[in-house]
């Protein structure tokens, strides 16, 4: 293989002869006759010729052996002075300053010599001044600029020089000033990608350097040392993504140098001898094992704020929006929301979405930099979320508006700009500002014509499609993950999920985040799964087994469009698209007769017509090379690719010439059997015996031996060979160009594919809620739109009843709501009595009647819910700043302001946060606040048995319920009287929805099932009947002076808390009625 030569790095020796005249001439030559020009380390194909920079060092200081005194050592060292004066005239002589680089170089390793001598310290001032008055230039000079440039490496670098010389100054000597060709080329890249990890490709590895490979030695735990200028460290050329794919998911930005030229080119070109050139590269293409894969969402995310005024972003309300993108799939979602200071949309969406990346611009609102906080802070530390951060100019409407302009007129293909410009700028402002930004950000990785077609992008939450789930609610109804581990398992999405491909379960993560609002859309899926449950044709099936083991098509025909695909990759998407065309083809007269829903039918009776296109073009492909990831072989027909028939042709000819100068080579040597060989890579080698060596010419080259034979070139197959190597080296770049070609004609048949894929996820995601509903004692619910009403005959909780399984049977449950009757249930009852697992049930048969699911009942009438509200647990929230009464409250006024009648709202234990009347007095009213202002569906849990007093108020609206349980008092015969007061009751649980209120909360039981010591629980069961009998005396035997106190105080407050007021003053005697005669009617 030809081999590169090295350049001079920064000139060496030329600029030292200019420094140093006749006194050092001799020293130079020494020097000089063991130079060697060579390319940077671990070039291709290159030789690795061990290079010495000469350094003012080394002139001032030539080898000396170890025998040598220490007087010698300083003679030397007076001899630079002399050499320093020379260099001082030469300085203010010349017109052209010298360089920052040497000066420093050469000033840190003199001032290690003078250190060593003693004699000469005095003089060491003298050197000073000199090289001081080279930074007064008026002049910048290169090197000036890379040395400021460096600052990030210079820590590195000084750390490990700082221990090297505490062991042995003279290791130090390797650390040079001059930067390699390899260095200065990656310092001018560094400069444009100052915030990326770079990998450099050097041959048969990638290599790091700088903080780049400290970053990369700490991450994927290899080893980093000093080479040259810099710290490096290397990683071989087929392991590159797997070690990037670690360092993305850590959190860095990586960056891919490739060499743009082959080894053979460059010999054969004008710039044989200069560097490499390389760039960032973005056409690495996928693995096919990574297609077959499951792989979970991977959602770019862009956030822009904009504050309407300055009173709003005073109170922290802000209109968003955002623009979130999967490259794997292609798809674009959109949205725009006005939020409030504890920005729960936002949180919502980040949620929804789950993405690995968010864009943000440089100055964000202090409440979202602690949302973002503290939900990147919750992920894994292999599993960040990556933060990318944008000047706020790419933000700015003006500056947005143009460039989007100019992308969509100027930068998308055809004659659909204008009309799709038209569609961008009817988007709210915040969204093209995201969208601008995201232009800017794709372009870096060529990944922007997924946005080329503006009717693609889908809003991520329509008021007026889905039903309104927030961030809240999707965590305590654990609709995604459950809240113990933050896993599947144990979520709603896991009941659900029996999809058979990676992209059906994609589209089932958005049905069950996204229930729907429109009747027919819920009837339509309602009917599928209907038929597919109950029909007994076997067409079913055989669909469903043509899903089983399909790779992700979704994702691999995405990668198609970017052009970032293998040939592996390209052929078993083609061929899985092909096979699915004639197999579903074939079932299309079985369709028509024997399918009778709309959404099936027509899902399934499109596809062939969609994948039509793609026959084509796997006729043209030849499989084996396809497979190999062979592109020379990979056209089976070359006359649609001329440049690639022209190039086999010169190449073919090229070996005919080699084979038939084979007989002229055997009369040489005198062997008509020789044959050529090829070992090692190398081709046409002749092998001759060693006892026949004579016979070979003196021009032939000898390329290997062995002790029984020797291989040689002949000059007419040295000139040949290399011919023939470039011509192949060109082929494959002919047919890489002619594979990009191939796959932007391919790319014009995306859109049809897309939906044809779409298609099959829609099948998969109802065939996967028919296997839900065939678990057993699952019905169809009714779903209507007219009425609001929630009636549940026996509900069960779908996640319990499936951990449960068939040994522990869940006790089911009946629930009956109405907007036209009782629409607010109070329910009381035991501490781990069964309440929240009963209110989440109800939700998520909600949540799955409005997917178009069946559900775990006997019988289910559902009115379509437009959001479910939910207010849950206790926990503070640290990376915000609030308590846990605060986060309580924040998510109750979140509530308050966007319910409406036609929502489901569920509250559990409002109030416990504080104090026992403010508690009281805030679950009162913001429950009578659902009754008699928003009127929506309500689901209200307490411990306070005065909000059970508001069934009085509102009769025909509310209705007290309560978890039944078995109370199993001690036998007091068998123990004294005081002992029963000491002892709290033990408890079971029905876990059965009853009618009426529960007086009691028997917290005292469920100490005792989380084994709190005997001794504690006597103690607490003798306090409580202690305060119960001291509450008992005072409602029987009031004194007069506080029946007076009391009415002159209720005098002053509304009506609504004089029940509560009453019963915990012990008034007795005085009516409710009484007390509102008493009040001024106005409050």
């Amino acid at each position: 293989m030809p081999r590169g030569q090295r350049g001079r790095g920064a000139s060496g020796q030329l600029v030292l002869s200019r420094f140093f005249g006749a006194a050092v001439s001799n020293t130079a030559s020494e020097f000089a006759t063991k130079r060697s020009t060579s390319t940077e380390s671990n070039e291709p194909c290159e030789k690795k010729t061990k290079t010495r920079q000469i350094t003012l060092q080394e002139i001032c200081n030539p080898p000396k052996t170890q025998d040598k005194k220490e007087s010698q050592k300083c003679e030397k060292s007076r001899i630079c002075l002399q050499t320093l004066g020379r260099l001082r005239e030469f300085c203010s002589d010349s017109n052209q300053q010298c360089t920052r680089v040497r000066e420093d170089g050469f000033q840190e390793k003199e001032s290690q010599n003078l250190e060593k001598c003693p004699s000469i310290t005095e003089k060491s001032s003298e050197l000073k001044n000199p090289l001081s008055s080279w930074d007064t230039g008026p002049k910048v000079t290169q090197k000036e600029e890379l040395q400021c440039n460096l600052s990030q490496f210079s820590a590195s670098l000084k750390s490990y020089e700082n221990s090297q010389n505490s062991s042995d100054t003279n290791l130090n000597k390797r650390t040079k000033t001059i930067y390699t060709p390899l260095e200065l080329q990656f310092i001018e890249m560094k400069k444009k990608y100052k915030d990326a990890v770079l990998c450099v490709e050097c041959g048969y590895k990638y290599r790091f350097f700088g903080q780049d490979a400290e970053i990369a030695a700490r991450e994927l735990n290899i080893y980093c040392h000093l080479d040259h200028n810099f710290m490096t460290a290397s990683i071989p050329s087929h392991r590159l993504f797997i070690h990037v794919r670690r360092l993305v998911a850590k959190g860095h930005k990586v960056g891919v140098i490739k060499q743009m030229e082959t080894a053979a080119l460059k010999a054969a070109g004008e710039n044989k001898s200069s560097l490499f050139s390389r760039k960032l590269t973005l056409d690495d293409s996928v693995d096919v094992e990574e297609v077959t894969a499951d792989v979970p969402d991977n959602y770019l995310l862009c956030i822009c704020e904009n504050g309407d005024n300055l009173k709003n972003r005073k109170k922290g309300d802000i209109v968003t929006g955002i623009m979130a993108i999967q490259p794997t799939t292609g798809e674009v979602i959109f949205d725009s929301f006005r939020d409030c200071a504890s920005r729960l949309e936002l949180e919502s969406r980040v949620l929804r979405l789950q993405p690995v990346e968010i864009i943000l611009p440089s100055k964000l609102s202090d409440q979202s930099e602690k949302l973002i906080h503290s939900i990147t802070s919750m992920r894994l530390q292999d599993d960040r979320i990556r933060i990318e951060r944008m000047e706020n100019l790419n933000f700015e409407y003006s500056h947005a508006f143009q460039k989007v302009t100019d992308f969509y007129t100027k930068e998308v293909p055809g004659s659909a700009g204008p009309k799709n410009l038209s569609v961008i700028l009817s988007l709210d402002k915040p969204v093209i500002c995201s969208l601008a930004a995201v232009i800017a950000y794709l372009k870096e990785f060529n990944l922007e014509k997924m946005l080329y077609n503006p009717s693609n992008f889908k809003q991520l939450s329509s008021e007026t499609e889905y039903m309104t789930i927030n961030g809240t609610t999707m965590k305590n109804l654990e609709i995604l993950q459950n809240q113990t581990d933050m896993k599947t398992k144990g979520s709603l999405l896991w009941v659900l999920d029996h999809t058979k491909t990676s992209f059906g379960r994609r589209r089932l993560k958005k049905w069950v985040t996204q229930p729907l609002l429109k009747l027919s859309e819920i009837n339509a899926r309602l009917d599928a799964v209907s038929e597919i449950l109950l029909s007994e044709s076997s067409v079913f099936g055989q669909i469903r087994n043509l899903l089983c083991k399909l790779p992700d098509l979704e994702r691999g025909l995405c990668s198609v469009f970017h052009k970032k695909c293998s040939t592996q990759e390209f052929f078993l998407i083609v061929s899985t698209l092909s096979r699915l065309d004639l197999e579903i083809q074939a079932f299309v007269p079985v369709i028509h007769s024997h399918v009778k829903s709309s959404l099936l039918k027509n899902a399934l009776l499109e596809i062939p017509d969609l994948l039509s296109p793609v026959k084509q073009y796997l006729k043209i492909l030849n499989e084996e090379a396809a497979k190999t990831g062979d592109k020379t072989q990979l056209f089976k027909d070359l006359t649609d690719f001329p440049v690639i028939r022209k190039k086999k042709e010169e190449i073919q000819d090229v070996l005919s010439k080699i084979q038939l100068h084979l007989p002229d080579i055997r009369k040489q040597i005198k062997n008509p059997s020789a044959e050529y060989v090829t070992v090692s890579g190398q081709e046409f080698l002749i092998e001759v015996k060693n006892s026949h060596k004579s016979s070979v010419p003196s021009d032939w080259v000898m390329v290997s031996s062995t002790k029984a034979v020797s291989r040689f070139h002949s000059p007419f197959i040295i000139e040949n060979y290399r011919v023939l190597q470039q011509l192949r080296e060109q082929l494959v770049l002919d047919c890489s160009a002619e594979w990009l070609c191939f796959l932007d004609h391919f790319s014009e048949h995306y859109h049809p594919v897309s939906k044809a894929i779409c298609h099959l996820a829609t099948v998969d995601c109802l065939f996967s809620l028919a296997q839900v509903a065939k678990q057993g004692d699952y019905c169809r619910p009714t779903v209507q739109d007219k009425r609001r009403e929630i009636i549940v005959k026996n509900g069960r909780h779908p996640v319990i009843d499936v951990l449960l399984g068939e040994q522990d049977q869940y006790v089911p449950n009946t629930t009956s709501l109405s907007g036209d009757g009782e629409r607010v249930m109070i329910i009381t009852g035991p501490n781990m009595g069964g309440k929240s697992s009963y209110i989440k049930q109800v939700a998520l048969i909600t949540v799955m009647a409005q997917i178009g699911s069946f559900v775990p009942a006997e019988e289910a009438t559902i009115g379509v819910v437009d959001g479910i509200f939910t207010r849950m647990g206790a926990a503070d929230n640290i990376y915000k700043g609030r308590s846990t009464f605060m986060e309580e409250l924040t998510d109750t006024a979140e509530i308050i302001r966007k319910a409406t009648s036609r929502s489901l709202v569920i509250l559990d234990e409002l109030g416990r946060g504080t104090s026992t009347h403010d508690g009281i007095a805030i679950a009162y009213a913001t429950l009578e606040h659902f009754i008699r202002d928003v009127q929506s569906l309500t689901l209200f849990v307490t411990h306070y048995p005065s909000v059970c007093e508001l069934e009085q108020l509102y009769p025909d609206t509310v209705g007290n319920y309560h978890m039944a349980f078995l109370l199993n008092e001690e036998d007091s015969s068998q123990q004294g009287g005081s002992e029963v007061e000491e002892n709290p009751e033990f408890i079971t649980f029905l876990y059965q929805i009853t009618k009426g209120v529960s007086a009691r909360s028997y917290g005292l039981n469920v100490a005792k099932l989380a084994d709190i010591p005997e001794e504690i629980l006597k103690k607490a069961a003798h306090k409580s009947k202690e305060l119960e009998r001291i509450v008992n005396m005072k409602r029987e035997f009031p004194t007069k002076n506080e029946e007076e106190e009391l009415l002159e105080k209720l005098a002053a407050f509304p009506c609504f808390l004089f029940s509560l007021s009453f019963q915990l003053s012990g008034v007795s005697g005085v009516s409710l009625q009484h007390c509102k005669e008493q009040t001024d009617p106005s409050l």
